[in-house]
């Protein structure tokens, strides 16, 4: 039997194997289960968050045998047939390549017909801003008094191009997009089941490249698994997507607190072996950055999920707080002036030395923070309570 790539065998078949989405989730099963059914839904999302996924599972509610609810057997015809994409009434057209009216025209030709099996016709319009202005014009009637027996699914990556024609006749989903620590937590939920073994740090940096689109995670975890011969290592991932190694990053941190500039200029010399992408060195750093300033206000927002919890921890100790907003200003705007510079690690190794020269205006001498503990601060008197210029303390004030 031939492989089935990750994203299509994981695919969810139901609303609850659905990974995030849950606004949207709620409203459609209250719809179904209360039989307040809408004629147009419109799906939009960045690529790989849901869309065509919640489409198809709506479509099995609607025609599922044992009747329609939010949970659908799974088991009779109409529910097989819709999950391997042969049920003659779900109607799947890519709008890309069917942009022409003539397309649309002999698409709506047979939506006066009733459904050959289901109990709907069903039709599921991908990429739905493709259309040309005739074809949107061909499809406005229709769609605002489609057949009783109809229902249309539109999805889009790009809403904005649609006419507003359309979007008023449809009830519009809004898909977020997938965050790491969601990515993160299906990723392991997915390998545990295919005893793939895996190191977590190599999860937290596929989950930061997917970029918000569960595919592309399950994507790159494929490619990973290849790359890794039948296992996903942290050090294989960082090679097969071109990653900054996080160590060398917190040994420019050290660096910088320690206000060294052999050692920093130690850590950028072992970073240059790596051929590495300075600007997504300085968006690491950046990164890193936020997590310190975060730790020093709220310590108990640590954790070790990328494994350098301690690391972290330490940091948040030794740099002070003002030097840390003001690194992260400056790898910012180095991130942005870098297609400017003459060479990419000129500009890296200036932005450092500034780091390392600069300190907050009026601040002689730069405390070193330490992380608060968790008890609580003893507030500061009200004003007009305590001691003013010629009051002694706890006595009067006496005239002259």
């Amino acid at each position: 039997m031939s492989y089935q790539v990750l994203a299509r065998k994981w695919r969810p078949r139901l609303f609850r194997e659905m990974v995030g989405q849950e606004h949207v989730l709620q409203a459609l099963i209250n719809a179904l289960d209360n039989s307040r059914l809408h004629h147009a839904y419109l799906f939009a999302g960045t690529r790989g968050v849901g869309k065509t996924t919640i489409a198809r599972i709506l479509a099995k509610c609607l025609n599922c045998e044992s009747g329609v609810s939010s949970e659908p057997c799974g088991q009779c015809a109409a529910c097989t047939e819709i999950a391997e994409g042969r049920f003659v009434d779900l109607i799947e057209v890519d709008a890309a390549s069917r942009t022409k009216v003539e397309d649309t025209r002999e698409l709506l030709e047979n939506v006066q017909y009733a459904p050959t099996r289901g109990r709907y016709k069903v039709y599921l319009i991908d990429e739905v801003h493709m259309l040309s202005n005739s074809s949107f014009n061909a499809l406005l009637k229709t769609l605002e008094e489609p057949p009783p027996h109809v229902k249309f699914l539109l999805a889009t990556t790009d809403p904005q191009k649609l006419p507003v024609t359309v979007l008023s006749r449809c009830l519009q989903f809004n898909l977020k997009n997938m965050s790491p620590e969601r990515v993160v937590e299906h990723l392991r939920f997915v390998l545990e089941q295919e005893m793939v073994p895996f190191e977590e740090g190599a999860l937290w940096h596929l989950g930061r490249a997917a970029d918000g689109s569960m595919r592309d995670a399950m994507s790159l975890t494929d490619q990973a698994i290849a790359f890794g011969g039948g296992k996903i290592s942290e050090a294989e991932v960082r090679a097969m997507l071109g990653s900054i190694d996080s160590g060398l990053v917190w040994k420019l941190l050290q660096a910088l607190a320690d206000e060294s500039a052999p050692a920093l200029f130690a850590a950028v010399e072992e970073l240059a072996q790596q051929a590495p992408d300075y600007s997504a060195a300085l968006a690491e750093l950046a990164n890193n950055l936020h997590r310190i300033a975060v730790a020093q206000v709220l310590p108990q927002s640590v954790d070790n999920a990328l494994g350098d919890g301690e690391r972290l921890r330490d940091h948040a100790a030794r740099l002070a707080p003002e030097n840390v907003q003001l690194y992260y200003q400056m790898a910012l705007l180095a991130r942005r002036d870098l297609p400017l510079v003459p060479d990419p690690r000129s500009g890296f190794e200036m932005a450092l030395l500034r780091m390392l020269a600069f300190r907050p205006q009026g601040v002689a001498d730069i405390p070193r923070a330490s992380l608060p503990d968790s008890a609580a601060v003893e507030p500061a008197p009200p004003p007009g309570r305590g001691v003013g210029p010629g009051q002694a303390a706890g006595g009067p004030v006496t005239s002259g």
